[in-house]
């Protein structure tokens, strides 16, 4: 039976829709792409945000039109917007058959099949909800397909969260913070590198905390250090690091460890003191600056990627005009910005003095702006350095043959799918995915870098 499988949200998400994946196929179902050619489909939902929750559910809308025409057997609902909405889902769209909440993926056969069987009249299963505890342990070391292509993948380290910023939904809906076991892990990331995985980057809600709630405390630089015994890895990268925990273990651990690359994700969301207040932010704005400062004494190679909540309820242009002059003075290397989304049942949603929305969008451009050339600037800079890249794919060009071949590839600056890339030029010999390669910089192109393959010597010429 062919399955349509659509995974909606973040990199967790999609590491959950993975192991959701392996459980089918392991059971003989077969995954297909095509809606037109499935025969019952899967939703991962997101809800985090008012546009992940609309898109969710105009997806399950566009599917069920399939399963009112009889042409799917089954239409199943998984992940946030499942856990968070299911009575409400079920009863306003009816075409669904099951859903399954965040802490209840490894069910996902036994929904299929429950509904199948229904549909032979040979049995009437009453379940039509599996929401199990969020305070369950989080799954580990489950054989995953993957849809990443290969080279790169996520690997899930902790589930929930436990700081309860006023903004969001994550702790009511994904459950409070639980760690993954380290050997659970370590024993995922061999598998995943057994495939040809190359680089794991370590996902949660929030990374730093790694290990607080089943070891007493953080053991993120130990498990760095385990995964970087795996021979056939070549890079670890580190997303969702909130300020206030990244330690000077931390730190020195990533300065130390070669497969770590010197890339930290830290979500800051404002660079005003009153609205980190208002957030329920545990750190304040001097003590960010500190934290940035240090890391980059002892890493001065480091790269930071931070992103911004433009538009809070209360949000002044005074403290506007405070995040620009924190932008300014960063000078983050990567940066995203997103308008505030106002959610139901949380504490900023009911605060006074909503921003309009064109005014959030205002002050999301300016940011933007500001953080557009900081970048740009920061691009051409590099210019006449050698980085280390990694292989992503080739451009297609009718004068390949004639010029040389032009591949886009990842430095160690480059998170997939967020941040930008290099295009190595006139390469005279075929590269491979995944094939990591060193390249002298000899341009940019806005947030993109462009370059040629390393030979001695180039360093030299551009330092004349």
């Amino acid at each position: 039976m062919k399955i349509l499988f659509v995974s909606l949200g973040c990199d967790k998400n999609r590491v959950d829709s993975e192991v959701m994946l392996g459980l089918l196929s392991q059971h003989g179902y077969e995954i297909t792409d095509d809606e037109s050619q499935a025969e019952a489909a899967v939703v991962n939902t997101c809800c985090f945000i008012g546009d992940a929750k609309e898109e969710s559910i105009n997806t399950i809308l566009e599917l069920a039109e399939y399963r009112v025409r009889g042409q799917y057997r089954a239409l199943i609902v998984t992940g946030c917007l499942a856990q968070r909405y299911q009575d409400e889902v079920l009863k306003e769209i009816p075409e669904i058959d099951r859903i399954l909440g965040i802490a209840s993926i490894e069910h996902i056969v036994e929904a299929l099949d429950s509904v199948l069987a229904e549909n032979e009249n040979k049995e009437t299963n009453p379940i039509k909800s599996y929401i199990d505890d969020l305070s369950k342990k989080p799954y580990g070391n489950m054989k995953r397909i993957q849809t990443t292509g290969g080279q790169f993948n996520y690997l899930k380290i902790a589930e929930g969260c436990n700081k309860n910023c006023t903004y969001c939904v994550i702790p009511s809906v994904r459950g409070r913070y639980r760690s993954v076991p380290m050997e659970d892990i370590v024993e995922e990331a061999k598998a995943l590198t057994s495939q040809g995985v190359t680089e794991l980057i370590l996902v949660a809600q929030e990374t730093t905390l790694y290990g607080v709630d089943i070891y007493g405390e953080k053991r993120l630089p130990e498990l760095l250090k385990k995964l970087s015994d795996i021979d056939d890895l070549k890079w670890i990268r580190i997303m969702y690091c909130y300020p206030e925990e990244i330690t000077d273990d931390l730190i020195e651990t990533i300065k130390e460890l070669p497969k770590v690359c010197n890339y930290l994700d830290i979500p800051i969301q404002s660079g005003s003191d009153h609205i980190l207040r208002q957030m329920g932010r545990k750190t304040n704005r001097k003590e960010i600056e500190e934290r940035i400062e240090f890391i980059r004494e002892q890493i001065p190679d480091i790269c930071l990627r931070t992103t911004l909540i433009a538009g809070f309820p209360g949000e002044t242009d005074e403290d506007h005009q405070e995040t620009l002059e924190f932008v300014r003075k960063m000078k983050f290397d990567r940066l995203g910005c997103f308008t505030y989304s106002q959610e139901e049942d949380t504490v900023a949603a009911a605060l006074p003095d909503q921003v309009p929305e064109e005014i959030k969008q205002k002050r999301r451009d300016e940011i933007m702006e500001l953080q557009q050339e900081i970048a740009f600037k920061a691009a051409k800079e590099k210019v006449g350095k050698k980085v280390s890249c990694v292989i992503e794919g080739r451009i297609a060009d009718d004068d390949e043959e004639e010029y040389g071949y032009t591949y886009v590839a990842r430095t160690y600056m480059d998170a997939p799918d967020v941040d930008g890339y290099l295009f190595i030029m006139d390469v005279p010999y075929d590269l491979m995915s995944g094939q990591f390669v060193d390249v002298l910089i000899t341009g940019s192109n806005d947030y993109d870098l462009v370059g040629e393959l390393f030979e001695e010597g180039d360093e030299d010429e551009f330092a004349e």
